[in-house]
């Protein structure tokens, strides 16, 4: 099969450029629930009129509908927006929300549908979920390696879509909620600040552990993979996506001509596959971050990915580098902006005296005839051919231009200018209408899409669970008889010992008269725990339960057949009804309140067999990278660092070494304490605090508080000291996410 080249287009006038410049494929968003909610994305009839523009060119185009969507839009909105644009034939929509993606396939049945790499789809086990639920195609993480990447095709079949040239983000796509939890713009609503991109100082205790000339810890050099374009290819990879709905039209241009141009020379002949420096400082100029990386295809990850150097070094870089891209840019404005492009279609008219003018048009496979006014005998100058050939010839702003065009005539007739204009004008209009006829779409009759709210208050005695990433935090919960259960996380246990330390743990937990849950990673890779699955089906059968951070974990759970097992955590996103009920009727124990939502918002979901958050030092950014490895100073143990921003917070930061990610929680916990009154009547099943970085003391300080704000014979929150009062952010309880 041959492969596809999809280059980003952050506007109409964008999508027009890359199609010029060779892409087979374009991903754009509309004016509502995209990823780039700030780039300049068409309105519907500019959107209609860039499918056309798409098709009539050959080539497919792909709808953003890449964040995740609160009930008020899923069920008000997101039909009516979607409807013109599958009655005008999109190819395929591109989703992060398990709701959004079933609501597709019961209301637009024939919506090819693809995951995005918003969904962290990370391994073989989690697309395969996702193959069941009706995607097509999965966007594989940009954390990926090749192996896992080949890994996923061999095992599932699906298309393959994966990130060739563009920006990196730090943290995997879908989970990072720092600009979120930092200034209320969320990257899973499309308005991502880009705080990564911001100076920090790494420290291990006191001691600073970064230098001063790497300020930028959290931003990592843009990609650039045309030099290994067949080992992608070789993978699995059917798509190569660039990235770039936020650049110029110009820079989407002229990397899609660069890749255009080496995937042609390795679809031709690949043993003469080979890279010229020119284009490679072309596309340097086009836009970089001190140099390229090529990804996480070779690479783990590592300080060499990372744009870590001195900003003024760099801006001077940026500066001299300017000078050149302005002239390069003004080349490719003229060359992919400036200019339309028409397809080549050929023509026969026929022209004689007592007879209607006949257009026959052929493009590709498709025919069309048109017939004009009859044409009649000349009195003083008939039509000659050269004459009617030129003036057919003008086929102007339309999408197509004469390839070949035989005129006969037997040159004594005569049919004004205007008539042959309206006879072109006429065929022209059937031929794009006639190959445009195979991409529309019937509407199919809408179902209902009426949900009801269950909800109960909560009874006398509300069910506490508490999770925990050290030992000593478990100490702390073990002596607390008001808690139900606790959630261990896998990464607390010796990784050559691990089961043994769990099997332990379990029976000391169960001793105490509390459940056991054991907490999976906050991220899981392909093949990872794949070599302990006995050891996992014993702990199934004595456990309560396991907590669940992302797909490949739901998707492990699923081919061993325990889903009923699971607890999905706040990151399997059960933003609304919709996708709450996926995961339910997958089977799952209890779902997780979103972080992200409001007060108001929880009020309006169905919380039951759902699971709130009450408290806890939220995990921001969940990375590949490793901050002690950046720095250079990588032991190969887990342990906390802390990142200082330019304001002199400073966010705790744990370096999971078994299975190598970071995690950077929040500077401030999130407590919701004097929220328990408005919190007992929303029916959840359960609440949780998160521990991560407490020590034992201060664990016991907060279960006393928050145990004793949410007992219904003790709302009174006032009635506990203030000097024991740490200080809370409230997260998105008030204000919520635009």
């Amino acid at each position: 099969m041959k492969a596809e080249l999809l280059a980003p287009a952050g506007s109409y006038e964008g999508l027009q450029a890359v199609v010029k410049a060779g892409a087979d494929a374009v991903y754009i968003g509309g004016s509502m629930f995209g990823a780039r909610a700030y780039a300049n994305n068409p309105q519907q009839d500019e959107m209609l009129e860039a499918i056309d523009y798409a098709h009539i060119h050959g080539k497919q185009i792909y709808l953003t509908v890449n964040t995740l969507l609160k009930n008020k839009e899923l069920y008000g909105q997101l039909y009516d927006f979607l409807a013109p644009y599958y009655q005008q034939g999109i190819d395929a929509v591109i989703v992060q929300d398990l709701g959004v993606l079933s609501f597709l396939k019961k209301e637009f049945p024939n919506f090819p549908i693809h995951a995005s790499t918003q969904m962290a789809v990370t391994g073989a086990r989690g697309a395969a979920l996702l193959k069941e639920a009706g995607v097509s195609r999965i966007v594989t993480a940009r954390e990926l390696s090749l192996k896992e990447i080949h890994e996923i095709y061999k095992e599932t079949g699906m298309e393959i879509e994966s990130f060739v040239h563009g920006a990196l983000c730090y943290c995997y796509s879908g989970m990072c909620l720092f600009s979120s939890m930092l200034g209320g713009r969320s990257g899973n609503r499309g308005r991502c600040a880009q705080p990564c991109r911001l100076p920090y100082t790494a420290y291990k205790g006191r001691e600073q552990i970064s230098q001063e000339e790497q300020a930028y810890l959290l931003s990592p050099k843009d990609m650039c993979t045309v030099d290994i374009l067949p080992e992608i290819l070789q993978a699995g990879v059917y798509s190569l996506k660039i990235e770039g709905r936020m650049k110029r039209p110009e820079y989407a241009a002229g990397v899609t001509s660069i890749y255009r141009k080496y995937l042609d020379l390795y679809e031709k002949n690949p043993k003469n596959y080979g890279v010229t420096s020119e284009d490679r400082q072309i596309l340097l100029d086009l836009y970089q971050r001190d140099g390229f990386n090529q990804g996480y295809y070779h690479s783990h990850n590592g300080k060499e990915m990372m744009a870590v150097v001195n900003q003024k070094e760099q801006n001077k870089k940026q500066k001299i580098a300017g000078k050149r891209n302005e002239l390069l840019f003004e080349q490719l404005k003229k060359e992919y902006l400036d200019t339309k492009k028409q397809e080549k279609i050929n023509g026969n008219f026929i022209l004689f005296a007592n007879s209607p003018a006949i257009l026959d048009l052929d493009f590709q496979d498709i025919h069309v005839q048109v017939m004009g006014d009859t044409v009649e005998e000349a009195k003083k100058q008939p039509l000659s051919a050269d004459r009617v050939e030129k003036q057919m010839r003008k086929t102007g702003q339309t999408p197509f231009v004469f390839d070949t065009l035989e005129i006969m005539t037997d040159e004594a007739g005569f049919l004004p200018m205007q008539s042959i204009n309206e006879l072109r004008r006429k065929g022209l209009e059937e031929l794009e209408k006639e190959i445009l006829k195979k991409y529309r779409r019937a509407l199919p009759e809408r179902t209902e899409n009426s949900r009801e709210k269950s909800c109960e208050a909560f009874g006398k005695n509300p069910v506490f669970y508490v999770s925990v990433e050290t030992k000593e935090q478990l100490e702390a919960v073990l002596e607390e008889k008001d808690i139900q259960g606790v959630y261990c996380h896998i990464s607390m246990f010796d990784k050559k010992q691990r089961w043994k330390e769990a099997f332990e743990t379990m029976y000391q937990v169960h001793k105490q008269g509390k459940e056991f849950y054991l907490a999976l990673p906050y991220m899981l890779r392909d093949g990872q725990l794949a070599d302990e699955e006995q050891e996992f089906l014993k702990m199934a059968e004595q456990c309560e339960g396991f907590l669940v951070r992302n797909l490949e974990e739901l998707g492990y759970l699923s081919k061993l057949g325990l889903l009923q097992k699971a607890v999905t955590d706040y990151s399997v996103y059960a933003f609304n009804d919709n996708a709450k009920n996926t995961l339910d009727k997958l089977g799952v124990m209890r779902t997780t309140v979103p972080l992200e939502l409001n007060g108001k918002e929880i009020h309006a979901r169905d919380n039951e067999n759902s699971e709130m958050v009450i408290y806890g030092h939220y995990p921001m950014m969940i990375s590949a990278q490793c901050i002690k490895k950046t720095c250079g100073k990588c032991d190969k143990n887990s342990s906390l660092v802390k990142l200082k921003d330019r304001y002199g917070k400073y966010f705790p930061t744990r370096t999971f070494c078994d299975f190598c990610y970071n995690v950077i929680y929040n500077s401030v916990p999130t407590g919701l304490l004097e929220e328990a009154p408005q919190l007992f009547g929303e029916g959840f099943a359960s609440l949780r605090l998160n521990f991560t970085v407490e020590t034992k003391e201060e664990m016991k300080n907060l279960l006393d508080m928050f145990l004793g704000a949410y007992a219904q014979e003790n709302k009174n929150v006032k009635k506990k000291n203030p000097k024991e009062m740490p200080e809370f952010t409230k997260g998105h309880f008030k204000r919520g996410v635009e």
